[in-house]
């Protein structure tokens, strides 16, 4: 079945709002038979059919322009294009072209009211696990046997920067050996000595692992919401260290860990260390005991993940909604306001939150996290954290944009390095990758499309490095994918100079500063290109929110264009070890005659007569501007 050419892209080139309508505009092949082409859309939950005229011809491509009005019972307008070729029928939607109607989840979203801020496509991310980034203030670090982790059991150990990890079990709260009780004494006062760094790679946001008060390394086990852990720094410091960061044009944004506490917050007190008010664990008369969820008078509760050390707050209780988000002075808030004035939230397993041992009305506290946030900064980030797919928080109305492991991470891991996000094998390619990345894009609204946090890694996983055994080239092709594509770049620290680690929490290693002084090939190689992604990123308005064209997808080699009315940039990946050869139909991005330059190497191709021909050497990818 021979699938004719058909686009509709999301940018304003595409889509003109006004306030009652949306001015659409879509494109053939101009010598496709067309006899007429429709926008569906149900302005009522009842189908309506629109009529598109034929507008301009342009070389190859023939536009068409439609008008449907904006949902008014709703805030969210679906539609997509019917296109009718005599006796035959094609459909447009968001997840591309069809021989029948599609399902609703595939058609093309607009949220007229609810968007992400308009600063976060434009961003460059970098996510810091604060002890091993940079010790800046060794008077503070953690010191050797200095307390325990479990009432008297597992004591903390100070280790010397740049030793080993030790090891713990996969989950990274487990705490079953030392892997939550060893430091390396990173602090704030290091990431502030490190701005002039990140600035001249060209991040533009921070993202921090947990700073409050909390026993273990990882701190996703609070025990004081409203203060910066001491072994970090102070809340001074913090304010300061927001203020230069804002100072250089930059912005941070912090991990909030409401969905459960240490045993060790006041509230709770396991090891009977209050000396005034008891806390919950052992006492059913505990002004603190309905904060949690005990199984009546007994000690037995629910944990975060079936884990006993992170008992889960109960949010059907009043006092525990005023204190995270619902009042004045609520934590949400108060790190929003002077003189912290942070940028964003990203809410750490923020799917899981809800009432009893399940997640009961989970998009409730979602929204009135988000309400909460939006009432003192309405241009803040609303970020979540999800694992799996996360459709349905991403609407609009609850989070702006989640951790994309779903709808990056996990195709992008299985092409590059063949594994699952269970580290199985799962070998796909360039066909499938597209598949999947286009299923978890279409799902949700353009803008929250553009503000997903794609990495290639995190503190949750692998190293990426690692998992493709160190293989360099093949790195490099990722990076690629993962500055070019829509989305929204965020390294994990050490990245750029090529840091590797196993499993959490080998993945945590410390930053290594010594040898940024005297950098390897492999590390100097990295950190250029990376700084190199990081430019062009910043600089090229194509990359930040231009709509997005599949032109090849065959075996291992691929080849897209971002687009906007102004530019267009081409991506190609070949992550094959053998030469491929791309013949790519430029013309369906509007260019028919021209040169064409890597914008990597200052390289040059000839487009003629709407076509592109080149051939790539094995794992090389490009990155060409018309």
């Amino acid at each position: 079945m021979n699938t004719p050419f058909l686009f509709h892209g999301q940018d304003p080139s595409w889509i003109e709002v006004t306030e009652q309508t949306l001015n659409l505009t879509l494109v053939s092949d101009a010598d496709t038979p067309i006899t007429a082409i429709f926008i569906r859309c149900e302005p009522d939950n009842e189908e309506r059919l629109v009529d598109m005229e034929r507008g301009q011809q342009m070389g190859k491509r023939q536009f068409w322009h439609g008008q449907i009005p904006l949902n008014q019972d709703k805030t969210m307008t679906h539609y997509c294009f019917k296109v009718m070729q005599n006796s035959r029928q094609w459909w447009l939607h968001a997840q591309g072209i069809s021989p029948r109607m599609p399902s609703r989840h595939q058609h093309f979203k607009y949220n007229r009211q609810d968007h992400p801020p308009g600063w976060v496509k434009q961003q460059v991310f970098y996510q810091i696990f604060p002890d091993r980034f940079c010790n800046g203030d060794p008077t503070i670090s953690v010191q050797d046997q200095e307390y325990c982790l479990r009432g008297d059991q597992l004591p903390v150990i100070a280790k010397q920067w740049g030793d080993a990890v030790s090891g713990h079990d996969n989950n990274e709260e487990c705490d079953n050996r030392n892997g939550a009780s060893e430091f390396y004494g990173g602090d704030l006062q290091g990431i502030h000595s490190k701005l002039d760094y990140l600035a001249q790679l060209g991040v533009t946001t921070l993202y921090l692992n947990p700073i409050f008060s909390a026993p273990s390394n990882h701190k996703y086990d609070t025990t004081d919401y409203l203060r910066i852990d001491p072994h970090l720094g102070t809340n001074t410091q913090f304010a300061e260290l927001v203020a230069d960061i804002h100072r250089r044009d930059m912005k941070i944004i912090l991990d909030a860990v409401f969905n459960h506490t240490s045993v060790d917050h006041p509230w709770f007190d396991k090891y009977g260390r209050q000396t005034s008010t008891p806390g919950a664990y052992n006492h059913p008369g505990s002004p603190y005991r309905d904060y949690y969820q005990f199984d009546g008078a007994t000690n037995q509760y629910i944990g975060w993940n079936g884990i006993d050390t992170l008992p889960k707050l109960n949010f059907s209780n009043p006092e525990v909604q005023n204190y995270l988000y619902a009042g004045d002075n609520a934590v949400i808030k108060t790190w929003l306001r002077p003189p912290y004035n942070i940028d964003g939230w990203r809410f750490d397993v923020i799917h899981m939150l809800g009432e009893g041992a399940g997640a009961k009305n989970n998009a409730h506290y979602v929204k009135a996290f988000r309400e909460a946030a939006k009432s003192v900064n309405p241009d803040c980030l609303i970020l979540g954290e999800h694992f799996f797919e996360a459709t349905q928080w991403l609407q609009g109305d609850q989070e702006d944009a989640a951790m994309n492991y779903f709808g990056f991470a996990h195709p992008v891991r299985a092409f590059f390095a063949h594994k699952d996000i269970a580290y199985h094998n799962c070998q796909i390619d360039a066909e499938e990758l597209i598949a999947w990345l286009d299923e978890a894009r279409a799902q949700i609204p353009w803008q929250n499309q553009l503000a997903q946090l794609n990495q290639l890694d995190s503190h949750d996983t692998m190293r990426f490095f690692t998992l493709l055994d160190g293989d360099e080239a093949t790195m490099q092709l990722a990076l690629l994918m993962l500055f070019a594509y829509v989305g929204t770049p965020c390294l994990y620290y050490g990245t750029e100079v090529g840091m590797e680690g196993g499993m959490d929490p080998d993945n945590r290693r410390c930053f290594p500063w010594d040898s940024i002084t005297q950098p390897t090939e492999k590390i100097s190689n990295t950190f250029q290109y990376v700084r190199q992604l990081i430019e062009l990123r910043k600089t090229r308005p194509s990359l930040q929110a231009g709509s997005l064209q599949w032109l090849h997808g065959q075996n291992n080699a691929l080849a897209f264009s971002r687009s906007t009315e102004q530019e267009t940039t081409l991506c190609l990946i070949n992550n094959s070890d053998h030469a491929a050869t791309f013949t790519l139909p430029l013309w369906q991005v509007g260019i028919e005659e021209g040169t064409l330059t890597d914008l990597l190497t200052g390289d040059e191709w000839s487009c003629k007569h709407g076509e592109l021909s080149l051939t790539l050497a094995g794992k090389e990818g490009v990155l060409l501007s018309h």
